[in-house]
């Protein structure tokens, strides 16, 4: 979720931006900006940092579960290869 806060001081910092010929209509402005920020942040398809970060676990768990079976696979192939070879007599 977008933090609405920062949203509005970002559109307060450009609105302020504004030369003073055309401060008349900033809190208009201000709305405007605001309202661009949105549409555009909604567009990004953003998500949040918990999201991410329950994402990033769930990564990381996959990855020591694929390293775990690569060891087990490496293991059972040693052991396939030094039965497959006759004993020499």
């Amino acid at each position: 979720m977008i933090d609405l806060d920062k949203l509005d001081e970002l559109a307060r910092r450009l609105s302020g931006l504004v030369p003073p010929a055309m401060r008349e209509g900033r809190e208009e402005l201000q709305q405007n900006f605001k309202s661009v920020l949105q549409t555009g942040l909604a567009k990004l398809d953003l998500v949040t940092r918990e999201e991410f970060e329950v994402q990033r676990a769930v990564l990381l768990r996959t990855r020591e579960k694929l390293e775990e079976l690569q060891r087990a696979v490496a293991e059972l192939e040693a052991q396939l290869g030094s039965s497959a070879t006759p004993p020499r007599h």
